[in-house]
């Protein structure tokens, strides 16, 4: 079964409200939990369900991408057994635009999957966290002779509600209807709390994807999206199904995370120190992959009296020194330097960053190989960062960007 299934993952957006964490790399590229990237999770659902055959296709700032997959997941893959994960920028065989939208990105790429000959197409997007077993999505499209299947998210109405695509289905789980992005989501039978949210994810008769994909090619006013145009196009014609969300995080909420703004990136990191996390990162069941740098692991030092590196409900990568500093609910990457004195709290810390002796950072993301001055306090005082040129979000996280060197600090104590 797993020879005759593809998977493409969608990793070409912008994640502009991700600024400034997306302003030199892709949304999927984005670091999280300290060690992996966003798209490992969607990477590791495939590997974990059997999944074998995938095509990544980026477009926006990929290098940085690019470079991840090459030098963390090659390895679990064997092109001599027809195994791949195969990084595809825009290849400009059909259209010399950039992707117009989910459903031409794939069409754009139709020469591609279709030299792999395939019978299913699993299409999902490489900017979501969460685990899911793709081969049970699979499994049930083939049994309920679909030509279509949407994998669906109980949500609230009040969080779909402008945010999600949404499904309506009969009892046979049969799509019947579905809008993009309602004001007004239409509930669930017998649930007028909840609808059915549109995960992104498809799973396409092969041959169905191709005729559809040439059909919306040419549909004038069309958007080329599977959401706002291919699903309203052939759920009457066609059998659409939809899937339930089957959550192989194994907590009694189901996990899904759109982390597409900063607060909420900012919030799903700060979830993973808490002492019993809502996602699951120990789980030997379901393991998330990444690309692991060859460092030391990390050391605490303690030199007497007051200079005592320690870490509490944190999160500490290979390579990282705490070296006198106190670190509290934080998470930080690899090679992090935590200098005497100085205090980090509530915050997430990309790798290399060097915090300077007696500096204070509370409720921040420090973007990666930025270097605090000593002495300096990040994220007491709102209006000060913001006068400094430094992001506030709307929830006061204080987001430091590469490019936001000594010049930023005027008021260091060195």
């Amino acid at each position: 079964m797993h020879d005759r299934v593809v998977a493409v993952i969608l990793a070409g957006g912008k994640g502009s409200r991700l600024e400034p964490l997306t302003r030199d790399r892709a949304k999927p590229a984005v670091p999280f939990g300290g060690a992996y990237r966003i798209v490992d999770f969607t990477l590791s659902n495939c590997l974990n369900s059997g999944l074998r055959k995938i095509l990544l296709l980026t477009q926006y700032k990929a290098m940085s991408l690019d470079r991840h997959i090459s030098m963390g997941w090659g390895r679990y893959f064997c092109r001599e057994l027809g195994e791949f994960v195969d990084v595809v920028p825009p290849q400009q065989r059909i259209d010399e635009n950039w992707y117009q939208g989910t459903a031409d990105a794939v069409y754009q790429n139709i020469y591609t999957i279709e030299k792999e000959n395939p019978e299913y197409v699993v299409i999902l997007a490489g900017d979501h966290i969460y685990k899911m077993n793709y081969q049970k999505l699979v499994d049930a499209h083939i049994a309920n002779q679909a030509d279509m299947t949407v994998g669906a998210l109980r949500s609230s109405r009040q969080e779909a509600a402008r945010a999600f695509g949404v499904l309506q289905v009969d009892a046979e789980s049969r799509v019947i209807g579905f809008e993009e992005k309602p004001a007004d989501p239409k509930p669930i039978p017998g649930d007028a709390e909840h609808c059915l949210a549109s995960m992104g994810i498809y799973v396409f008769r092969a041959r169905f994807l191709f005729e559809e994909l040439c059909r919306d090619a040419t549909r004038r006013g069309s958007r080329h999206d599977f959401g706002g145009d291919v699903i309203p196009a052939i759920i009457d014609t066609n059998r659409v199904f939809a899937y339930p969300f089957m959550d192989e995080n194994r907590k009694r909420e189901a996990y899904w995370r759109d982390v597409g703004t900063l607060d909420a990136y900012y919030e799903a990191n700060m979830d993973l120190v808490s002492v019993d996390p809502q996602l699951n990162m120990y789980d030997d069941q379901w393991p998330i992959r990444t690309y692991q740098p060859n460092l030391p692991p990390a050391k605490f030092v303690f030199a007497g009296g007051q200079r005592r590196g320690h870490a509490v409900d944190s999160i500490v990568c290979p390579g990282t020194i705490i070296s006198g500093g106190r670190v509290e609910r934080s998470i930080l990457s690899s090679g992090v330097r935590v200098n005497s004195f100085a205090v980090v709290e509530d915050s997430i810390l990309f790798a290399n960053v060097d915090v300077g002796r007696h500096a204070k950072i509370r409720r921040a993301i420090v973007e990666k190989n930025v270097s605090i001055p000593p002495g300096v306090e990040i994220g007491y005082d709102a209006d000060r960062d913001r006068s400094r040129g430094f992001n506030v979000t709307a929830y006061g996280i204080t987001i430091i960007a590469k490019s936001d060197g000594a010049e930023h600090f005027p008021e260091a104590d060195v």
